[in-house]
């Protein structure tokens, strides 16, 4: 018999199709609502910001004639040398060997490409996901052990705890860490960031484990103490690698909402991608390129997350297991 060929609309070449368009419209619908405001746009405003050229110039410190020695350089002087720090053949000399040199004169210059606010953002706000990432996978092993436990006091705990992280704004556990912990403690504004993101995070990723455990059969439990196997060994050789593998896809969901909710950050002055953002619309007064640039940056990131996440989980069904 012949295949039933597909509706003309199921068709995947035409649907690819369809959807480009679709995105090409509502591009070019805020393209032109942003030409009706009058808006301006300096899309050559933004990438200065991810790179830029210093220029560093080194100065005489005394008077007298530039001697060269070994690779070194120095200012020589009737009765003593002055050496010439950080100066090297990198460097655009401005005057030669034996020439005469005054104090506070330009003797060489080089241009070096540097790191601009939007990278040293995106280092930033991979930096404090990553570090809240590691402390919420923590927090939720150990609250979700907790949660599972026989007794009753850590029970009692776990949930006191995931309640009240998961019923308050991250914002405001933000603000609580940084105003009140941070003082407390004498911690820096990073450390609150990372402490409040992996902390409420923590709550999340213990609720994922709690469930992904508790999904395992538990004959398998009973079936490891009957073979004289103690519960740490059971549930690291046998339930969690299956709870794990069930739970990555809500996992990995988890990490992509902490990179994004990083964001919120930068309300205690972490220069992270949002705050640069703000910096770079207040001093080029372009708002829409700015805030799309910033967006991708974010895109990248989750969608490198989402990538990686589906690799791994491929690679565990391939293999059934972790191992």
């Amino acid at each position: 018999m012949n295949k039933k060929s597909k509706p003309f609309l199921q068709n995947k070449i035409f649907g690819h199709f369809i959807a480009g368009v679709f995105f090409v419209a509502v591009g070019f619908f805020f393209y032109s609502a942003a030409a009706n405001m009058n808006y301006i746009w300096k899309w050559t405003s933004v990438p200065k910001y991810f790179v830029y050229d210093e220029t560093i110039t080194i100065k005489s410190p005394a008077t007298g004639k530039l001697f060269e020695k070994n690779g070194a350089f120095f200012i020589q002087q009737e009765k003593n040398l002055v050496k010439l720090e950080n100066l090297d053949d990198s460097f655009k000399f401005d005057y030669k060997i034996d020439e005469k040199i005054y104090e506070g004169d330009f003797i060489a210059k080089k241009t070096v490409i540097k790191a601009g606010p939007v990278l040293n953002g995106l280092y930033v706000t991979i930096k404090v996901s990553l570090f809240a990432a590691i402390l919420a996978v923590i927090i939720g092993v150990i609250i979700s052990s907790m949660k599972l436990s026989s007794y009753i006091f850590l029970r009692d705990i776990a949930s006191v705890y995931i309640t009240v992280i998961r019923g308050t704004p991250l914002l405001v556990q933000i603000f609580l860490f940084y105003f009140i912990v941070a003082n407390i403690f004498g911690l820096e504004r990073f450390t609150a960031g990372v402490l409040s993101l992996g902390v409420f995070f923590g709550a999340y990723m213990a609720e994922v484990l709690r469930g992904a455990i508790q999904s395992i059969d538990k004959g398998q439990i009973e079936a490891a103490k009957s073979l004289g196997i103690n519960m740490f060994d059971t549930m690291r050789h046998i339930v969690m690698p299956q709870a794990i593998k069930r739970a990555l896809p809500t996992i990995v969901g988890e990490f992509i909402a902490l990179v994004k909710d990083s964001s919120l950050i930068s309300v205690i002055s972490i220069t992270d991608l949002t705050k640069v953002g703000k910096e770079i619309v207040a001093n080029t007064f372009s708002p829409f390129e700015t805030w799309i640039v910033i967006a991708l940056l974010y895109l990248t990131i989750t969608s490198t997350l989402s990538f990686i996440g589906h690799k791994i989980e491929k690679r565990l069904k391939a293999k059934g297991g972790l191992s």
